[in-house]
């Protein structure tokens, strides 16, 4: 079968947080390693790519980015369309990056059509994905309005004005998703595209996503510290839960091990201010794959309590590791854990402390879901999901063979 030529684009790919970055490394090795020519085309900050992918960078003013977040550019930066469109997005209280980014990969895309077959958007959904002059296809891991609305749910007046402002891109990215098929990783994320962005079921393909299983993977010589509970909050914001967690925690006794780190005055703060300093709560932050991985095997138990999850990679590897897993019920997350979990009410303090006590202090039970977890896991790959999406692109070039679709 013919191999495709493939452009890979990711507005913003932290490698170490959030699930774009981890999409694009995983997706595009697994893609060439199916014969397929992939280019990824980033925003800062870059991805990390591995052998056979090639990585062209199309640099932005980055105004979020620490040290120096919400600068002023030089007036030399300010050369191009794009970069104003940044700066003042940014100053009006926007999250200008996908709008921005989409306009500098039209361009560039313009000028290189001949060199590719398809154009995959990873979550960008910005208006220059409509001009690109190549097939376009979207993945949309969760409809953007979701964290927004539950933003909402928990500021008022001028607060409430600010977060309406930094969404802003929302709208956007619902008016381009109605306009290019979409793949999506879950049926929950799914049902939530087509409710909250008005994207028919017809143009939606799920493909879900696994764990590294080169990495994420039993390892015998760590052993599991007693009472360690491990949770991920990639960002301090409501739709993670952690609060919610954090609250619960007070009826547990354990070690809290968070994975991500905590925004001065954010819901993390508070919360943490409430539970005192005899917590035993700790965050580590800027973990590798490998050091991740061995922390999720030293637990007893992981803890996912979200508010919504368009899939959960979290789950995953905690699954793929052997680690008994308690999560919400929350957006895709029965889909994930299934019965290789206990799965409780999302925003329910009590009733997820009930449930970490309970698998704390029976071994029993979680010698039983590591078992599942790890069966659920294996069913999993970056090498299925890559294959999956490979037909996709063939379902909307029109050269899928029947098979294909029909897995598509």
């Amino acid at each position: 079968m013919t191999a495709l030529r493939i452009a890979l684009l990711s507005y913003r790919g932290n490698p170490r947080s959030g699930g774009q970055g981890v999409y694009v490394r995983h997706l595009s090795r697994e893609l060439a390693g199916l014969g397929h020519r992939v280019e990824v085309l980033a925003g800062p900050p870059y991805p990390e790519v591995e052998d056979g992918v090639r990585l062209t960078k199309l640099p932005g003013l980055d105004l979020f980015a620490e040290p120096n977040p919400f600068r002023t550019p030089r007036l030399a930066e300010l050369r191009d369309l794009p970069a104003w469109v940044e700066f003042l997005g940014m100053r009006r209280g926007g999250f200008p990056e996908p709008l921005a980014f989409s306009l500098r990969a039209a361009r560039h895309l313009s000028k290189r059509r001949h060199e590719f077959d398809v154009v995959h958007d990873n979550q960008g959904l910005g208006y220059g994905m409509l001009h690109c002059g190549l097939p376009t296809i979207a993945t949309i891991h969760h409809p953007i309005a979701v964290d927004r609305d539950l933003k909402l749910a928990t500021v008022t007046g001028r607060e409430a004005d600010r977060v309406d402002r930094w969404y802003g891109f929302v709208h956007m990215q619902h008016r381009v998703a109605r306009r290019l098929p979409a793949l999506t990783v879950s049926r929950a994320s799914g049902e939530a595209i087509t409710r909250e962005m008005g994207v028919p079921k017809d143009r939606i393909r799920v493909v879900p996503l696994a764990a590294d299983s080169r990495i994420f993977k039993p390892r015998p010589g760590i052993a599991r510290v007693p009472g360690r509970v491990v949770t991920t909050a990639s960002a301090d914001e409501p739709l993670k839960g952690l609060d919610v967690l954090l609250k619960a925690w007070a009826k547990v006794d354990g070690e809290l091990v968070v994975v991500g780190k905590p925004k001065s005055g954010g819901p993390t703060a508070r919360a943490m201010a409430d539970l005192g300093p005899a917590a035993n709560v700790r965050f580590v932050n800027g973990l590798s794959d490998d050091d991740l991985a061995g922390l999720l095997c030293s637990a007893e138990v992981v803890c996912v309590p979200s508010l919504f999850e368009g899939f959960s990679l979290p789950a995953a590897e905690a699954m793929a590791c052997g680690t008994p897993v308690v999560a919400t019920t929350a957006g895709a997350l029965p889909e994930v854990v299934g019965d290789a979990g206990i799965l409780v009410p999302p925003g329910d303090p009590g009733i997820l402390a009930d449930a970490i006590n309970a698998l704390l202090g029976d071994g029993g039970h979680r010698a039983e879901l590591s078992a599942r977890s790890l069966a659920a896991a294996a069913k999993l790959s970056w090498r299925r999901t890559a294959e999956k999406t490979a037909a996709c692109y063939r379902e909307i070039l029109g050269s899928a063979p029947e098979q294909e679709r029909a897995e598509c």
